[in-house]
């Protein structure tokens, strides 16, 4: 039986408590002593019937005010699905309230008291909501027996919230009117609205698909702990954060990025043929490694993202204001480390959805910041991976935790880049221009591709071939189905980049263009080929920067100035001896070869087929291509 994680909202006194003593009644989820002394407390407060809304408001203050003001965490089953709900306050003041409980949620409810319509509350709900990476959102319109059950009421609350939702794009968002308090729609079918032809709220908890939003694809696992009980044994025990995994698959340690292979998948109640997500277990391998708590096991073909420079949403959660360039400890899965926020991009205002330059964060404010760490983190963006794209701030005197945050990409934008060569000419980013994030991420396009994306980066010497085997290899992987895009440097030189000359600083913006338009070729989910002599390794590395690790393939096609100068088809060598061409690469400018390629061919005495057919094999071993 699987398990829907739930949160409710709204704004105060919409009927949030209600409804989950509604659903815990009906049920019959409630022990009779919980009944018996709700029913006493009714009584004592002079209520005329039993108030519900007290099997959740557990804390004084909250009873005795009649609101939610901590989260309550409630647990029932029916027999097709297990529910753990999480009861948020509406109150703007608890609002990182509800954003702890409704980051582990796969649905949001969101009740509307069908008297008041749609508030600024609601609004609020729907956008924090819609931040975390909810998937569903339902929204409950109640109290409909103080509207007379009104269609027309129900109809107009459901045309606005729609036409707001819009611009959060919601991918589900589905509408029940409801009386929490005499139970209509809630369990059962209500006889009061014989217009409404919908399922009831249980009925659409128990049957939403909440399998198809987990992400099983990309194998992750924080490591907890190390099991070492004797000297026979080493066992990495933690919780799968998303994906799968078998025992003899292929594994790699992050940070040290040694490789080896799963011996085994233990649990308390014996060995396992396959681990998923949210397992908790422990697993042994072939080879005895170092690895430790806040290490991170992946597959070798494909590993998330690693970066100190992180562009993230953060809600504050410190009733104290928030310090730039303060020390903070970070907490990501299992991995910490110091970090501090480098710049405020901007504070969003939840109730307008504009954005706002400020210097300081406060209690509940919600934005987006760059934070530097001090080691590198291991993440995916949160759209795809909420485990290892969320993570905490903590102040590290008063061990609070000040903000929760989820991670939009690394920060790399050319302002953000190291001056490695300061006689370099970066054209500077606009300080009006923000990022957006993708409306198809790349998981979609890789799924629906049906392989995953990459940039493939020649480099050599000109005449040493590059754009002979690229061209060959395009073919070759267009007809195994793979989906291509072929930049070549005369290409370019002739388009895009045909303002620019050859001296130093118009190489390195040559690839600075290049470098971005690759990677905009591989967020759609295509395999890049570039074929640029690129002679500067800064300018490389740069490119490199721009995709996510182990997405970048550099290929050095190394053949020798001589051979080079004997295929010079277009006589680029002679004229550049003979003093007419400056800033020939090899001769008046100086190439700076790889240190470390992926990749490194030789194509003396060699047909370009046959270079094609060992780069197949290697891009196999690579994981680019199945």
């Amino acid at each position: 039986m699987d398990l829907l994680r739930f949160s409710t909202a709204g704004s105060v006194d919409d009927g949030k408590s209600t409804l989950i003593g509604r659903l815990l009644y009906d049920t019959k989820s409630i022990f009779e002593d919980q009944l018996e002394a709700v029913e006493d407390a009714s009584n004592r407060r002079g209520e005329g019937y039993v108030n519900l809304a007290l099997l959740t408001d557990g804390l004084r203050a909250e009873r005795e005010q009649n609101i939610t003001i901590d989260v309550a965490y409630r647990y029932f089953a029916t027999p097709k699905r297990k529910f753990i709900i999480a009861d948020t306050p509406g109150h703007i003041q608890y609002t990182r309230n509800m954003v702890t409980g409704a980051s582990t949620a796969e649905l949001a409810i969101i009740l509307i008291d069908a008297r008041n319509g749609v508030l600024t509350q609601s609004k609020r709900h729907g956008f924090i909501s819609s931040l975390l990476g909810i998937p569903h959102i339902l929204v409950a319109v109640n109290k409909m027996d103080l509207v007379d059950w009104s269609e027309a009421a129900y109809d107009e609350i459901t045309g606005e919230y729609t036409d707001f939702a819009e611009k959060l794009g919601v991918d589900d968002l589905s509408f029940i009117p409801i009386s929490a308090l005499l139970g209509d729609n809630v369990v059962d079918p209500s006889a009061n609205m014989p217009w409404y032809k919908g399922s009831t709220l249980l009925h659409h908890l128990e049957h939403v698909n909440v399998g198809a939003h987990r992400n099983l694809v990309d194998f992750r696992f924080p490591v907890q702990y190390v099991i070492r009980p004797d000297q026979d044994y080493r066992g990495y025990a933690g919780r799968i954060s998303s994906g799968t995994i078998r025992p003899g698959e292929e594994i790699v340690v992050l940070p040290s990025r040694k490789t080896t292979t799963i011996a085994s998948i233990e649990t308390f109640d014996g060995a396992l043929e396959e681990a998923t997500a949210g397992d908790s277990i422990s697993i042994t391998t072939t080879e005895e490694l170092d690895i430790s708590r806040g290490d991170m096991i992946v597959r070798p073909g494909n590993l998330p993202n690693a970066d100190t420079e992180i562009d993230a949403t953060i809600c504050w959660t410190s009733d104290e204001p928030m310090q730039p360039n303060t020390q903070y400890w970070l907490r990501q899965t299992t991995r910490e480390t110091k970090a501090f926020i480098s710049r405020i991009v901007y504070k969003i205002d939840v109730d307008t959805l504009h954005r706002d330059e400020v210097s300081q964060f406060e209690l509940n404010d919600i934005g987006r910041v760059h934070l530097t760490t001090a080691a590198p983190i291991f993440f995916d963006r949160y759209a795809m991976n909420r485990e290892t794209g969320s993570f905490i701030l903590i102040d590290p005197h008063t061990q609070n935790t000040v903000a929760a945050g989820m991670i939009r990409s690394a920060v790399r934008t050319v302002e953000d880049l190291p001056a490695e060569e300061p006689e370099t000419d970066i054209r500077p980013v606009s300080p009006d221009v923000v990022w957006e994030t993708w409306n198809i991420d790349l998981a979609e396009r890789e799924q629906r591709n049906g392989h995953k994306a990459s940039v493939i980066w020649f480099t050599g010497l000109s005449g040493s071939g590059k754009s002979s085997i690229a061209r060959q290899l395009e073919r070759r992987l267009w007809g195994s189905g793979v989906q291509t895009m072929l930049l070549d440097g005369d290409q370019v030189r002739h388009g895009i980049n045909g303002d620019l000359g050859f001296a130093p600083e118009d190489r390195t913006e040559n690839i600075r263009r290049i470098g971005e338009l690759s990677s905009l070729f591989f967020r759609q989910g295509s395999v890049v080929l570039c074929t640029f002599v690129s002679p500067f390794r800064a300018d490389r590395e740069r490119a490199r920067g721009l995709v996510p690790e182990g997405r970048f393939i550099e290929v050095f096609v190394d053949t020798p100035l001589e051979e080079c100068e004997k295929r010079d088809v277009k006589g680029l060598y002679a004229r550049a001896r003979r003093g007419e061409i400056a800033h020939m690469t090899g001769i008046s400018s100086p190439y700076e070869a790889p240190e470390n390629p992926e990749v490194r061919v030789e194509t003396v005495g060699r047909e370009p087929d046959e270079v094609v057919a060992e780069l197949m094999v290697r891009l196999r071993d690579l994981g680019v291509i199945a």
